[in-house]
């Protein structure tokens, strides 16, 4: 063999008949392989331990160790366990090429022999040999891109919660801004009216009683303020309790406030699943707190259906809406947007100057979520 060839293999030769060994061995390196030899059972283990041959030819009849014994060994050792051992032997015996292949051989070939046959036993062997190796590569390639795939999953869902959280927070920073800004004004104006009226009411009781009237108005209206601040904060109120009802719930508290009872229409064919339930009942409950503030609306429709693979809510106001081209993250826009977003989903606003305004949220269900 040209020693710049690359062998097709590297062959372990086990005999104690010097003969043998140089007629297997002479005949293998001819056609291209690599071999090494071994005249008893004890070199033969030493030798597959320290550098693990591509397959190993094993005669049966020797002393100290049988063949039988060196395969047993071969296989119990993580190091030359996949090692496909190929007996060679002159017994002729059903017993004796049963026991070879209860012992782990692969194959079993009797003296005197056929080198042609000798050499496509051990190609055929090879071959299955480096397919088993390949099928092996691509089962932990695949296990480990599982793997990655199950951190990837993961990390989109620690994120997802993470948007939730942040828009939580969020929406609790800003419901705690709106407490300041509309409390602080109406305290502050209520101060002012029975300011007015305690001076006004040793001299002239009478022209006291507008200010005092007003003042029991700021104070209905900072209270109504802080009432439904306190119902927004309770962030799982919608989530304890069918959507449906929760609809319900947060609508005739729209009613209560405003006088104006939306229209509510529900197409739910199934149960929507809690994380977009959650999600859905928020942007309805910061919708409608939007329109109670500042819309100046006579009419509010509230429609969500659920369809196959998605459930889609749309409300809207013929309030008096604002241009787009302002600045529209605030009101606890962002936070909708955030919590629709981190659910994979789309949210789209629609309004101008005096034509009202229509938010539009569009989940899809993963079958995770059904």
């Amino acid at each position: 063999m040209n020693p710049d060839t690359k062998p097709k293999g590297n062959i372990l030769i086990v005999d104690d008949t010097p003969d043998n060994l140089r007629l297997l061995s002479s005949g293998l390196i001819d056609r291209g392989y690599k071999v090494r030899c071994a005249i008893d059972g004890a070199m033969a283990l030493m030798g597959a331990q320290a550098a693990p041959p591509d397959l190993i030819m094993l005669d049966i009849k020797m002393p100290q160790m049988d063949g039988y014994e060196v395969c047993q060994h071969l296989k119990a050792d993580d190091r030359t366990r996949e090692i496909p051992v190929i007996f060679i032997s002159a017994l002729d015996e059903v017993l004796d090429k049963v026991k070879a292949f209860n012992s782990g051989g692969v194959d079993y070939i009797q003296k005197p022999f056929h080198i042609e046959e000798v050499l496509a036993r051990i190609e055929n062997q090879l071959t299955i040999r480096r397919l088993q190796v390949q099928l092996q590569a691509q089962n932990h390639q695949l296990q480990q891109t599982q793997t990655e795939l199950l951190q990837a999953l993961q990390q989109e869902r620690s994120l997802k919660q993470r948007i939730q959280e942040m828009a939580a927070i969020e929406e609790r920073n800003r419901i705690a801004r709106d407490i300041h800004d509309s409390l602080g004004h109406s305290l502050t104006a209520l101060n002012v009216q029975l300011q007015a009226a305690a001076s006004l009411f040793a001299t002239d009781p009478t022209q006291a009683q507008p200010f005092l009237s007003q003042a029991q108005r700021l104070a209905a209206t900072a209270m109504q303020d802080v009432r439904q601040s306190v119902r927004t904060l309770r962030e799982d109120e919608g989530a304890e309790q069918p959507l449906e009802d929760a609809i319900a719930s947060v609508a005739e508290e729209f009613r209560q406030v405003t006088g104006i009872a939306p229209t509510v229409h529900l197409h739910l064919v199934e149960p929507v699943p809690s994380s977009a339930s959650k999600t859905l009942y928020r942007a309805i409950q910061e919708g409608l707190t939007n329109i109670a503030k500042y819309a100046k609306a006579t009419q509010v429709q509230i429609q969500l259906v659920k369809t196959g693979d998605r459930v889609c809510l749309t409300l809207k106001d013929n309030g008096k809406g604002f241009s787009c081209d302002r600045q529209t993250n605030g009101f606890g826009l962002q936070g909708m947007q955030e919590r629709v977003a981190a659910l994979n989903g789309n949210f789209r606003l629609t309004t101008e100057p005096g034509a009202g305004c229509q938010i539009e949220v569009e989940i899809p269900l993963s079958e995770e979520m059904r």
